[in-house]
C-alpha cells in the first residue's frame, strides 16, 4: 500500500492527511464511543454530562469505568482514583513520546498529552519511527481521533434506546480489536515480539488478580525491560 505524503513535504494538506492517517482509529472510536453514550445515559447521565466527559476527559476505559462507578452509586473521591489508576500506562506512553518531543513548546505538550490515547500513541510511534515528526500533522491527528469519539458519543446517545446496552453488536469489541491491529504493524522484530507477548501476559496475569491500573504500568515495564533485553542478546550474537 503506498505511503500518504507528510504534510511536511507540501504535497498534502495537514487536515486530509490527518484524516486519512486516522480514519482505522475511528472505525474503532465511533462504534464503542457509542456504546459509553449508551451506558451513561442508562447511568441516568444526562446528555450534556454525556458529551462533556467525551470533551473534557477524553479517555475510553477510564469512562466506562465511570460510568460502571457511577451507576453503583461510587462516591466521587472512589471514581476519581479509579479512573486515575486505570490510566497510569500513560506514564508510559509520556516516557516513549518524551525523547521525541523536544523542542515543543509547554502549550504545545499539553495539548499533545490531552489527546494521547493507546491508539493514537500507535500511530504516532509509528510514524515517528519512520521520521513524520511533523508537528502540525501530529496535533491534527489528535483533534481528528477525539472527534471521532465525541462523535460516536453522540450517536450512543440518540440511538440509546434503539442499541440497548450495545453487547449484541459487539460494540464492547471494536477498541481492543483496532488496537491489536495497529499493534501487529509494529511487530517488526524478536525485541517487539517478546515485549508484546510478555506484556500481555503480564497484564492479563494482574487484571485476574485485581490489579488493572498498576498491574498494567508492571506488566508494560517488564514487557519493555525483556524487549531490550532480547534486543541486546540479539546484536551482541552478530558479528562485528
Amino acid at each position: 500500500m503506498q505511503e500518504i505524503p507528510c504534510a511536511a513535504s507540501g504535497r498534502q494538506p495537514v487536515w486530509p492527511t490527518a484524516l486519512a492517517r486516522t480514519w482505522p482509529i475511528a472505525l474503532g472510536y465511533v462504534p464503542v464511543g457509542m456504546a459509553y453514550g449508551v451506558l451513561a445515559g442508562k447511568a441516568g447521565l444526562g446528555a450534556l454530562n454525556v458529551l462533556a466527559m467525551s470533551l473534557l476527559v477524553y479517555a475510553g476505559s477510564s469512562q466506562l469505568v465511570a460510568v460502571g462507578l457511577f451507576s453503583a452509586g461510587a462516591s466521587g473521591l472512589s471514581i476519581v482514583a479509579t479512573t486515575l489508576a486505570v490510566n497510569l500506562r500513560h506514564l508510559l506512553f509520556s516516557a516513549a513520546m518524551a525523547p521525541l518531543l523536544r523542542g515543543w513548546r509547554k502549550r504545545e505538550l499539553a495539548a499533545f498529552a490531552f489527546g494521547l490515547t493507546d491508539e493514537s500513541f500507535a500511530l504516532h510511534a509509528a510514524r515517528f519511527g519512520r521520521g513524520d515528526r511533523d508537528k502540525g500533522l501530529t496535533l491534527a491527528i489528535n483533534v481528528a481521533a477525539q472527534a471521532a469519539w465525541v462523535a460516536g458519543t453522540a450517536l450512543g446517545v440518540a440511538l440509546g434506546d434503539i442499541l440497548g446496552d450495545g453487547r449484541a453488536f459487539a460494540l464492547d469489541f471494536a477498541l481492543p480489536g483496532m488496537f491489536l491491529a495497529l499493534l501487529a504493524g509494529q511487530l517488526t522484530g524478536r525485541s517487539h515480539v517478546a515485549a508484546a507477548v510478555a506484556g500481555a501476559a503480564l497484564s492479563l496475569g494482574a487484571a485476574s488478580c485485581g490489579f488493572s491500573g498498576f498491574g498494567t504500568l508492571g506488566a508494560g515495564l517488564c514487557g519493555a525491560a525483556l524487549g531490550l533485553g532480547v534486543e541486546r542478546w540479539t546484536n551482541a550474537r552478530q558479528p562485528s
